[in-house]
């Protein structure tokens, strides 16, 4: 089976945060987790490096736009390997040759179709979301994402004709048909629909925005950044160009992951432009929270980031990994703070697995004989995998987590138990440490998806020939921080 699963395309304004992290690595669960199943597996990101923000932060920084953009969207892919991504495709908006074209093609359509439409309009904009707010989106008169007031705006938009669209999209995605996660996301878009929708700007002058995609036939409008951006997903698979076979093969997408704050824009523009086009709906939107410091969103506007990149050179990619997996609830906001990241550390990966491999590989590596009998498999070994793989399929990577170490309590439990370092009856001493190096086994397997260097590292010392188990004791997984 194919699966498509996209991130959002990060803003090109800054450095790469510990949020964009969050979701990349989301992703990459379920990227790993579908290709373990077999399925072909299509995994795109990317940067969206067009819009006024962009424009006003470079030239703030004394840079060239495209050189800026260029500079940003390589620590962008530099994630890949700071955080053992897996991605196949990265896509960016500049790129004249790969995305341009399906931009002018969904133009073309939704202007062939009469739902595009010249206006003058009056609002207030704002930069940090690069959006239209209206004054009821607003608390004490300022932008509740970016705590500062919109600017007052009046100009001539292209406007597009969402209005039409609120009672065919209500009833995809009550039917979830567009299935978005987790039930209070979709009462939310559900919600904003049921208010009424009104047609949205997706143009800015060139005069006041010089950065992004003319709008084809009028030189002096530049193409709303949404409407640039959302294009991605198709554009990355080559809608657009004559070379459109990834499109045909992998659309619709089977989830997109995205964070709360774009939420309407992916489950009520995007699925309108869509339809507009006649084109397939994604299956599911999956919504992730924000990480906060002290409760407050981490956001580049705010000034509050935690770098990855910093985490990582620190503390290694799958202990990050783990955290933001763990620590954080799927579907929710969490905190982060170094006294909470050391605490999981510590706990779980030091004292937790780290020293249950290291237990049950010592007492292995001292046997010359370990034989699989039948009665070696484990009740809580296929029990553990069922419960992994429905609360993956719900997306609640955090509960697949802690099922996975309950397993771990196991046999940790198991070994007290049975204490086989002092059992003098050969065959039962052998049926105890197989069945601990087997749960060991399903454990890294497991954790495939999640902490894909730790898994690679606890299987390379269990080998299997034929019915015997050898063992090749390697290093301790996670050394304690003081």
């Amino acid at each position: 089976m194919k699966f498509y699963i996209t991130t959002s395309i990060a803003y090109a304004n800054g450095s790469p945060h510990i949020g964009f992290a969050l979701e990349s690595i989301q992703a990459d669960v379920l990227a790993r987790y579908h290709r373990q199943k077999g399925d072909e597996v299509f995994f795109l990101t990317g940067t969206d490096e067009h819009g006024t923000k962009i424009y006003k932060t470079a030239q703030k920084a004394g840079k060239d736009t495209q050189k800026f953009v260029d500079e940003i969207s390589e620590e962008f892919k530099g994630l890949k390997s700071v955080l053992n991504l897996s991605w196949g495709d990265f896509i960016r908006t500049t790129d004249q040759k790969k995305h341009w074209p399906a931009v002018f093609e969904i133009w073309k359509k939704l202007d062939e179709k009469k739902l595009i439409e010249a206006r003058e309009f009056e609002g207030l904009y704002c930069i940090g979301c690069e959006s239209f707010k209206l004054v009821k989106d607003l608390v004490d008169g300022k932008c509740p994402e970016h705590l500062v007031e919109p600017e007052k705006i009046k100009e001539k938009n292209y406007f597009f004709k969402l209005s039409e669209f609120g009672n065919n999209l209500k009833q995809k995605i009550e039917s979830d048909e567009i299935k978005i996660i987790p039930q209070s996301r979709k009462n939310e878009v559900l919600s904003f629909i049921n208010q009424g929708l009104t047609d949205i700007s997706i143009s800015r002058p060139k005069e006041k925005l010089p950065w992004g995609i003319s709008v084809p036939g009028d030189d002096s409008q530049v193409i709303y950044v949404w409407i640039d951006a959302l294009t991605n997903y198709i554009s990355a698979l080559g809608f657009g160009n004559e070379n459109n076979e990834n499109f045909k093969k992998f659309w619709p997408a089977d989830v997109h992951c995205i964070g709360k704050d774009i939420l309407r824009f992916h489950a009520v523009i995007w699925p309108a432009i869509l339809m507009a086009c006649e084109l397939q709906l994604p299956k599911n939107i999956f919504v992730h929270g924000h990480i906060t410091s002290g409760n407050q969103k981490m956001s580049k506007s705010l000034g509050n980031v935690i770098s990855p990149v910093e985490l990582v050179n620190k503390y290694g990619a799958d202990a990050v990994r783990y955290y933001l997996l763990r620590e954080i609830p799927s579907i929710e906001d969490g905190d982060y703070s170094e006294e909470k990241f050391i605490n999981r550390y510590n706990g779980d990966l030091a004292n937790g697995l780290g020293n249950f491999s290291a237990r049950v590989l010592t007492l292995a590596s001292r046997e010359v004989n370990l034989q699989i009998n039948t009665d070696n498999t484990n009740k809580e070994i296929s029990s553990t995998e069922k419960v992994v793989e429905q609360k993956i399929s719900e997306f609640k990577f955090n509960e697949a987590i802690e099922a996975i170490w309950k397993l771990i309590s196991f046999g940790d439990i198991y070994i007290n138990q049975e204490k086989p370092w002092g059992n003098t009856n050969v065959k039962e001493k052998n049926d105890v440490i197989v069945r601990l190096v087997l749960i060991l086994e399903h454990v890294a397997k497991l954790i495939i998806p999640f902490l894909p260097e730790t898994s690679k590292k606890i299987l390379e010392s269990i080998k299997h020939e034929g019915n015997i188990i050898k063992i090749n004791k390697g290093e301790n997984l996670f050394q304690r921080i003081n």
